[in-house]
């Protein structure tokens, strides 16, 4: 019915926060509410109620508004293999491949996608909150944009803009963005938000005055610096750690060069009795080593060892350590990772790191599911998604970690030292956190309910924008957009619940 677009003035300005939070102010008021970001480029997915894959920060999006994710949210997804290229995913499922010149030229084929998408989101939603990507503000991007004022114009819809005031320069990001769209752009869009605020409010006003006498916008609030918020990231790999009361596993990660889905470890971070690092260079001593996700699982692979990654490993084994693989981090304990098509690089075949009995082949054709069950030889309940290309095969499979129903996932070594499995999201569940955490020598281990975390954060996100945003200006500003269309029931938006 209508739609209210939250574009930033740079990457990490707070926009997919701040979609999150507005998607749940308006499910608290009973309004039927969607996210939908048209262009995402990141490498933590999830997989949606359609079998389709989307921006997992899309995912906590669809949380906040009490819905199922849906491809359609996140229509173009790019999950970059090199600096150069990406793997585009369309509506859920993989089109190609495509160099950064191929995909630009690509766009008009992808806004059709996009604009199909948020049509069938508008027939089944009252309102939908989308979210820009970057900055609006690209100048060499404006062509053919459908991820920020391209798509705002071809849905007619109203934009505020979010700065990022921890970074300093708020006031130049803002004037400056609006300064560089065109008179039609700079009509629609609607207001500024001022995100991640610390200190006295006063001394801010006479800024926000100066703001909104020189571009004739208001200012609709100042968002406090949230200390501690930990929600699930679009990409970059945050530093919020929860206050320890002990620290007793010590768990490492190397930030692989394409890692994904590295929300996987955000239960760890929160964990009392853990302490993890995303480490690259020098490594140090560890309890736990866990390989994660890799889009380009050869390359990241080839990177761990020039790093010297493997030597290190062999060592911390030898002294009685622990070492875990998530899905690429998986293939890469195994013998060999051959993939012949180069379906997510280079093709060509790298010996793995040898510490459990498989090989993996890349096929087409990836494997997206949601899935549920216990570990092995326990009642611990583990619920999870696969995300991959890879096809594992040899003897460490028939020593599986998880018996998912319809089937058997992952593998240990016969001395329990080394673990792999194909579930992201296998920390989330606390009675797999629990027990997962034991097999990996923590002993008395306690859990995290990650979900109930997740919702304790999004209330606590929603209560902050009640109270430091102006929302009744914004509901006026979604009604007043839907009359221009086809109109909402008036008292749904304007109802303070």
């Amino acid at each position: 019915m209508t739609t209210l677009m939250i574009q930033g003035t740079t990457s990490d300005a707070g926009k997919s926060t701040m979609v999150a939070g507005l998607c749940r102010v308006l499910k608290r008021r009973g309004i039927s509410v969607a996210p939908f970001k048209p262009q995402n480029m990141a490498l933590n997915s999830a997989v949606t109620s359609d079998g389709g894959e989307i921006g997992r920060s899309t995912a906590l999006q669809a949380q906040a508004a009490g819905v199922t994710p849906h491809s359609d949210m996140n229509p173009v997804l790019l999950k970059p293999e090199t600096d150069r290229g990406a793997q585009v995913i369309l509506r859920g499922k993989v089109y190609g491949h495509m160099d950064a010149l191929d995909y630009h030229a690509f766009k008009r084929t992808a806004q059709e996608s996009v604009m199909a998408a948020w049509q069938a989101l508008e027939q089944r939603y009252d309102v939908i909150i989308a979210e820009g990507a970057g900055s609006p503000a690209e100048i060499n991007l404006r062509k053919g944009d459908i991820a920020n004022m391209g798509f705002a114009e071809a849905a007619d819809c109203p934009v505020l803009l979010v700065g990022d005031i921890d970074r300093g320069g708020v006031f130049a990001q803002l004037v400056g963005t609006l300064a560089l769209l065109s008179d039609s752009e700079q009509a629609r869009t609607k207001g500024f938000i001022i995100n991640r605020f610390r200190g006295d409010i006063a001394l801010l006003e006479p800024g926000l005055e100066w703001l909104e006498a020189r571009t004739q916008k208001p200012v609709l609030g100042t968002l406090p610096y949230l200390q501690g918020l930990l929600l699930d990231a679009e990409d970059s790999i945050g530093t919020v750690q929860a206050e320890k009361e002990s620290q007793t596993l010590k768990v490492i990660v190397p930030a692989l060069p394409r890692i994904s889905n590295h929300t996987d470890f955000d239960p760890l971070r929160l964990h009392p009795q853990v302490s993890l690092s995303f480490i690259g260079q020098p490594i140090p001593p560890a309890d736990v080593i866990v390989l994660p996700g890799s889009k380009s699982t050869a390359s990241d692979l080839a990177w761990l060892k020039r790093q010297g990654w493997d030597a290190a490993i062999t060592r911390h084994l030898r002294y009685g350590g622990k070492v875990l693989g998530i899905c690429g981090g998986f293939q890469m304990l195994g013998e060999w990772v051959d993939d012949p098509d180069g379906l997510e690089g280079a093709p060509g075949k790298i010996a793995g790191l040898g510490l459990l009995p498989l090989t993996t082949r890349m096929v087409p054709g990836k494997q997206l599911r949601n899935v549920s069950g216990v570990l092995m030889g326990e009642e611990a309940k583990v619920e999870g998604y696969e995300i991959h290309n890879g096809v594992s095969e040899g003897p460490a499979l028939s020593r599986p970690l998880f018996d998912v129903g319809t089937h058997l996932d992952g593998a240990i070594s016969e001395d329990g030292q080394v673990m792999g499995t194909y579930l992201h999201g296998l920390f989330d569940h606390p009675e797999a956190c629990q027990a997962l955490l034991t097999k990996l020598g923590l002993a008395k281990a306690g859990s995290v309910d990650y979900n109930a975390h997740r919702e304790q954060a999004l209330e606590r996100l929603a209560d902050t924008l009640e109270a430091h945003l102006d929302i009744d200006a914004i509901l006026a500003l979604i009604a007043s957009s839907s009359a221009a269309k086809q109109p909402l029931c008036p008292s749904a938006l304007t109802e303070d619940r």
